[in-house]
């Protein structure tokens, strides 16, 4: 046994144990003692900020840069309520949190204490697992297992709760590193060849692919895949990368609102492979008739919840991506006939073909508007990829402007760019101050909306504290344009006839200022309307050296 001293202490020598550098938090009353204690841990920095949900979004992006546990402070009922939201976003994408959140402790249980609630409770349906610690001897047990569970596919949030008086008293329980998982599972010989058999003779094959393929780190064994199959990869709970946004197999992300545009590309396919996502996350998903009649369906994922979760499948293997996928390539390669990879191949050429002229068309159609256009992200876009440094990371919360980023920004490498994912706004900003913490040598730009950033602005106000020298985007085009899209496609699918969008869509009255908003959080600003001020901001942003953020007026007149 360790020596006795407060379970509070405890903790903190818990988290150095296992090389935590960084809690991200919000301090109240409940959480004071622990909280106090970190003055004799200075390793361990407290990253300060003013709202919660700002709280959980720096986590989130520290937690998906490291690809490690990201800890964090919530403060009771209350704190946690706030930070709901966006630990539904973090739980959508498998970010790995532990969320330690304080309350007044065991003895107040019957008195109906003020900010007092279920926090357990309120946490299960955006966590993994939730629990809330009840005797000062097993706290460091309970921690190393949320930051196990954290940790271990599929990646995800997980909270203990933290009672006051258990916290203060004492505990001998010894302080030992937590043990992780190694997942690197693969399938029996004979799946893997009935999993081939079964996909190999498709003329239209397609790949159903997620950020399990990320997490794994399989990205090279998918593309592999793709080429030798001829398949086209289509994305669907993908926020990272995991198949170069370049390649030819690659033909975009699935819809994320809509089942029955998503069935339109789905049912093409006479052999699917799902693989690290499930399916679908949209929405409103399809209910029925996902794939093609007779088509053969097979899931591989580490994740048991996800296979054949909402629909049949004719083979699932419980597998690690990376390995399963080389074995699988293999496999194909094995009994797959010459004429079938001769066509395989014919694909790819084509596709490699159609992308690049799709591209060369959409950028001359940008140079075009440009002349007759008001200022697009397209144009902004174009200089900053032009400038940016190589090995740059790009946190897309850019929403309706993400298609134009992605043309000059395109997402090639794991780890450098992540996306919004989970339908909770106002991750960008935060995400990209946590991403630059984990990558403090490299430059990170952050991309939120207008209506996005005004979710979590105050984490400007982190930034600028620390001095993290994140660089933020608004794409500011004075509405909430999403809606207009999705409301269009709603109108569309109830036979509507389209009329003008809802005026509850529009941002513009007051305009908010961002300059003198991130002004006054320290933050140094700039407002770009023209096409001649877009390289002098960016210019500016990069020689900073500390936050920058630039107001970048978008599609509207001025």
């Amino acid at each position: 046994m360790a020596a006795s001293r407060p379970a509070r202490v405890a903790l903190l020598e818990q988290l150095q144990a296992d090389g935590v550098t960084h809690m991200f938090g919000n301090p109240g009353t409940v959480e004071q003692g622990f909280l106090d204690e970190l003055r004799s841990f200075p390793e361990l920095q407290y990253v300060l900020a003013l709202q919660e949900a700002a709280v959980v979004g720096m986590a989130d992006g520290y937690a998906r840069t490291t690809r490690k546990p990201a800890v964090m402070q919530l403060h009771s009922g209350v704190g946690l309520g706030n930070g709901i939201g966006m630990l539904y976003q973090a739980m959508r994408g498998h970010a790995p949190l532990v969320v330690l959140v304080g309350e007044s402790g065991l003895a107040y249980d019957s008195m109906d204490a003020q900010m007092a609630a279920d926090l357990v409770g309120m946490a299960e349906p955006v966590t993994k697992w939730a629990t809330r610690v009840v005797d000062p001897q097993s706290v460091l047990r309970v921690v190393r297992r949320a930051m196990k569970v954290a940790a271990t596919a599929p990646y995800g949030p997980v909270l203990v709760v933290l009672p006051a008086d258990v916290m203060d008293e004492n505990t001998e329980e010894p302080v030992v590193p937590t043990s992780y998982l190694d997942t690197a599972s693969v399938p029996s010989a004979a799946a893997v060849g009935q999993a081939a058999q079964l996909l190999a003779g498709a003329r239209r094959p397609m790949v159903i692919a997620g950020d399990g393929v990320h997490f794994s780190g399989a990205q090279p064994e998918l593309a592999r895949l793709a080429e030798r199959w001829g398949a086209e990869v289509w994305g669907a709970d993908w926020a990272e990368v995991n198949l170069p946004a370049d390649h030819p197999a690659y033909h975009g992300q699935l819809g994320h609102m809509f089942g029955a545009a998503s069935r339109l590309t789905t049912t093409q396919a006479d052999a699917v492979l799902v693989v690290g996502t499930y399916v679908l996350p949209e929405v409103y998903p399809a209910l029925e008739g996902v794939f093609a009649p007779g088509a053969k369906v097979v899931h591989i994922d580490l994740d048991t919840g996800a296979i054949a979760k909402n629909f049949p499948v004719d083979l699932g293997l419980v597998a690690d991506p990376k390995q399963t996928l080389g074995l699988l390539t293999n496999a194909l390669e094995g009994v797959m006939s010459p004429q079938d990879q001769a066509r395989a191949a014919e694909r790819i050429e084509v596709w490699g073909r159609e992308k690049a002229a799709a591209h060369a068309e959409a950028v001359a159609k940008d140079v075009q508007d440009a002349e007759t256009r008001p200022l697009s992200m397209a144009l902004f876009a174009r200089e900053l990829a032009r400038l940016l440094p190589d090995d740059s990371v790009v946190f897309d919360e850019a929403l309706t402007s993400s298609p134009a980023l992605g043309r000059y920004l395109p997402p090639n490498v794991p780890g450098n760019w992540m996306s919004t994912r989970g339908g909770s706004l106002g991750v960008g900003i935060p995400g990209a101050i946590g991403a630059k913490l984990a990558r403090p040598d490299v430059t990170v730009f952050g991309f939120t909306g207008d209506g996005g950033s005004m979710y979590t602005p105050q984490a400007l106000w982190t930034a600028a504290r620390y001095d993290i020298a994140a660089k933020f985007v608004i794409c500011n085009n004075g509405r909430y344009h999403l809606l207009d899209q999705n409301i269009a496609e709603y109108w569309r699918s109830q036979g509507i006839t389209a009329h003008d969008f809802p005026d509850l869509f529009d941002l513009s009255r007051p305009a908010i200022d961002f300059v003198r908003l991130a002004g006054s959080m320290g933050v140094r600003a700039v407002r770009v309307e023209k096409a001649q001020e877009v390289v002098p901001a960016i210019v500016d942003a990069l020689a900073h050296a500390g936050p920058f953020l630039i107001d970048l007026v978008i599609d509207r007149d001025i």
